[in-house]
């Protein structure tokens, strides 16, 4: 299953939802798509197993994912 979090700011967020998926369903492919290199570099060091940062990654990603995980202003 393919996993995509989206996160901004600092990405907190984001990194908790991919420490605990990859706790949870360790086999799971987990994209992780920062709006800021910030966000995206916290989601990385929690584990995630490719990463993106940017509008463009997140709406081509968005179209092979299984579940879309993010905050409520995605």
């Amino acid at each position: 299953m393919t996993i995509m979090v989206m996160d901004g700011q600092g990405g907190r967020m984001g990194k908790s939802v991919v420490e605990q998926i990859r706790k949870r369903f360790p086999e799971d492919e987990i994209l992780a798509i920062g709006t800021n290199s910030i966000a995206t570099s916290a989601m990385i060091k929690a584990g995630a197993s490719h990463a993106a940062t940017g509008e463009n990654p997140a709406i081509v990603n968005s179209q092979d994912a299984d579940i879309i995980i993010g905050p409520i202003g995605i």
